[in-house]
C-alpha cells in the first residue's frame, strides 16, 4: 500500500467478497449461489450473514433462526465457522496475487492490497479494480467488489460501493456517513457496536461529528477504541505512519521432521511457534501490526520445495494477538494450504516441512494507539481473558458486571448482568424519570441501606412532614458503628462506621413516591449532606445521601 505523502493516509485497494461466510458454506456444501442460505452465530444463534436470494425473501442479519425460516422455508442454515471461512478464502487470495503481490488478509472475505505500483502497471486504479474482479471470477467463480481510497475505512466502504475515491477526498467521502458504518471495519465487535450506539444517543451521529471532536476528549472519555474509531473517521490509517523502524521484525522458525501431511500435526508445531513469538513480544513489551505466515512444502516424489506465504493484519486496540489467536490464524492458513481447494487443477497438497512466523511492523506496546495515562501493554485484554476464564470455571452467571438502567434512586439504577451477555435493561434509562435525584451521582452505593440519625442543632431528630417541611436544619449525622458490618473498605473500616459528624452543608429534600397506588408502594424523601470527614482520614469532608421513610433515616450512598 503506497503512501501518498509524508504523514498522509495510505492509498489502499480493498477486495471484498459480499456475504463471504455464506459463500464459503455453500462451497463446502457443494451448492450454488442461487440457493437461499444464511449463517448463524453469536448470542442466541441469530443470523450473522445472508445470501442474496435469502435477502430477497426477507431474511435479514440479526433475525432469530425461527423468524428467518418462517420468511423463507427453503432457507439453508449453517453455524459460523472461522476455520471454514479462512480455508475457503485462500483460492481468492491466490487469484488476487496473480494481479498484485504483497497483499494482506484483514479477515476472510476482505483483502487489502497495494494500489500505487499495481495501478501504474495496469494503467489506472479503475483498470486495477477491473483486473482483480475478473481474475477472481475466472479462477474461483466468486463475484467480488474492489474499492480504492486513502485509509483503511474509506477503502472498505469504497469496496462496498464498488468505487474509486480520488486521492485526498477520503475525508469528504466519509463525512456524511453515519457513525454506524464503523462496524464494517470490525464486524462482530460488541464493544464497537455499543460505542456507536452511545455516540448516537450523545448526538454524534455521523463520521464528521466524530472527526470534529477534540482528540484529548475522545481519548479521555472513550479510550483506545474511541481513538481508533476517530482516526478512521478522519480517513487516516489505523496505525500512525512510522517515520522510522523502531524495532526489527521478529521471526521464529521450526523444521518439521517428518513433514506434516495433516493439519493437526502442523498445527501442533504452529502452537509452539505462536507461544514462542508471543512470549518474545510480551517479554520485550512489543506489539506487531502484521503477522507473516510462511510454510515450506516439499514434494515427496520430486523433492522440489515450494514456499507458501501469507500476511495477516493484526490490528487490535486491546493489546494485539494472543498466542491462541496467532495459532488460530496459522491453523486456518494451513487448512487452506493443505487442501486441494487452494491449488490448481490436478495438483495435490504437499506436506509441510518447515514453518515460520514473523511479527512485522513491530513497535513498543502502546505505540499503536495512545492512552490517557501512559502507554498500554494489553491490560484490558488480559483482564477480559481472566474474567472469561473465571466464567468458564464457575458458570456464566457467576461473574456479573454493572450496567446503568432507568430508576429514581442510585440503587434502582444499578443492574447486574452476566459478563459478556446482551441482556436488555429492566428499565429503559433513556425514558424520563420524574422525581429522579439530581446529579452528581454517588460514587459508592451501599448494598443495603444503613440505619442513621439526623439531628438538628438542639439535638432533636429532623423530621420531614407531608408538605416537605423540615422540622429543623440538619446539624449532625450519626451512624451506629455496628451497622457498618459487611461494608468495610480495604483498610477494614467503613468510611461511615461509627460516624458522628457535623453537617457542613445540605440540600433537599426530594420526595420519591413510587407505585403509591399498590400495596408495594414506597414513599421516601432524600437528603444530600456534606459532613466533616471521619477522624484519621485524609478527606476533609464526606458527602452522604440519606433517605427517610416512615420517620426513620438511612444512609444510602456516599459521594467523593
Amino acid at each position: 500500500m503506497t503512501r501518498t505523502a509524508l504523514g498522509a493516509a495510505t492509498r489502499t485497494a480493498c477486495l471484498w467478497v459480499p456475504d463471504w461466510p455464506v459463500v464459503a458454506a455453500l462451497v463446502v456444501a457443494g451448492l450454488g449461489p442461487e440457493v437461499p442460505a444464511a449463517v448463524t452465530g453469536g448470542p442466541g444463534g441469530r443470523i450473522v450473514a445472508v445470501s442474496a436470494p435469502a435477502r430477497s425473501a426477507g431474511v435479514r442479519r440479526g433475525m432469530r433462526r425461527r423468524e428467518a425460516q418462517g420468511r423463507c422455508p427453503d432457507l439453508q442454515l449453517w453455524a459460523a465457522d472461522d476455520a471454514r471461512d479462512a480455508r475457503e478464502f485462500e483460492p481468492v487470495a491466490v487469484a488476487a496475487e496473480t494481479v498484485v503481490s504483497g497483499l494482506e488478509i484483514a479477515r476472510p472475505g476482505l483483502l487489502l492490497l497495494p494500489s500505487g505500483g499495481a495501478a501504474r502497471y495496469h494503467g489506472s486504479e479503475h483498470d486495477l479494480a477491473r483486473e482483480l474482479t475478473e481474475q477472481v471470477a475466472v479462477r474461483t467463480g466468486h463475484e467480488c467488489q474492489v474499492g480504492v481510497a486513502d485509509g483503511y475505512l474509506a477503502a472498505v466502504l469504497a469496496a462496498r460501493d464498488d468505487a474509486v475515491v480520488p486521492p485526498g477526498d477520503s475525508r469528504d467521502y466519509l463525512a456524511p456517513r453515519p457513525a454506524a458504518v464503523l462496524v464494517h471495519a470490525r464486524p462482530a465487535d460488541r464493544a464497537l457496536t455499543e460505542l456507536v450506539d452511545l455516540w448516537r444517543r450523545l448526538g454524534v451521529r455521523t463520521l464528521a461529528d466524530l472527526a470534529a471532536l477534540p482528540d484529548a476528549a475522545v481519548a479521555a472519555r472513550f479510550g483506545d477504541l474511541g481513538v481508533w474509531a476517530q482516526r478512521l473517521a478522519r480517513g487516516q490509517d489505523v496505525r500512525p505512519p512510522a517515520r522510522r523502524r523502531l524495532v526489527e521484525d521478529m521471526t521464529v522458525t521450526e523444521e518439521l521432521d517428518p513433514p506434516a501431511h495433516r493439519v493437526d500435526v502442523a498445527t501442533f508445531a504452529a502452537r509452539r511457534l505462536a507461544e514462542r513469538l508471543h512470549d518474545d513480544l510480551h517479554r520485550r513489551g512489543l506489539a506487531c501490526g502484521r503477522l507473516r505466515i510462511t510454510a515450506r512444502a516439499v514434494d515427496p516424489v520430486t523433492g522440489e520445495a515450494r514456499t507458501l506465504e501469507r500476511l495477516w493484519r493484526t490490528d487490535d486496540t486491546l493489546g494485539g494477538l494472543s498466542a491462541a489467536r496467532i495459532t488460530d490464524r496459522v491453523r486456518w492458513q494451513l487448512e487452506g494450504w493443505l487442501t486441494a481447494s487452494s491449488l490448481g487443477q490436478g495438483e495435490r497438497p504437499a506436506p509441510i516441512a518447515g514453518l515460520s512466523l514473523a511479527a512485522e511492523e513491530v513497535a513498543p506496546a502502546g505505540a499503536l494507539q495512545p492512552r490517557l495515562w501512559g502507554p498500554g501493554a494489553g491490560e484490558d485484554l488480559r483482564a477480559r481473558r481472566a474474567v472469561e476464564r473465571v466464567q468458564a470455571l464457575l458458570g456464566g452467571d457467576a461473574v456479573l458486571t454493572v450496567r446503568l438502567q432507568g430508576g429514581r434512586d442510585p440503587r434502582d439504577r444499578v443492574q447486574l448482568v452476566p459478563y459478556g451477555e446482551q441482556v436488555p435493561p429492566e428499565r429503559d434509562p433513556d425514558r424520563p424519570w420524574p422525581g429522579a435525584l439530581p446529579p452528581p451521582a454517588p460514587s459508592v452505593v451501599l448494598p443495603e441501606p444503613v440505619p442513621a440519625h439526623v439531628l438538628d442543632a438542639a439535638g432533636q431528630p429532623v423530621v420531614v412532614d407531608v408538605r416537605l417541611a423540615v422540622s429543623g436544619e440538619p446539624a449532625r449525622v450519626l451512624v451506629p458503628g455496628e451497622a457498618a458490618g459487611g461494608g468495610a473498605d480495604a483498610d477494614g473500616d467503613a468510611a461511615w462506621a461509627g460516624l458522628d459528624a457535623a453537617v457542613v452543608d445540605w440540600a433537599g429534600p426530594w420526595p420519591v413516591a413510587e407505585r403509591w397506588w399498590t400495596s408495594r408502594g414506597k414513599r421516601r424523601v432524600f437528603l444530600q449532606v456534606v459532613v466533616d470527614g471521619p477522624a484519621g482520614r485524609d478527606e476533609l469532608t464526606l458527602g452522604l445521601l440519606l433517605s427517610s421513610a416512615a420517620g426513620s433515616w438511612s444512609l444510602e450512598a456516599l459521594y467523593d
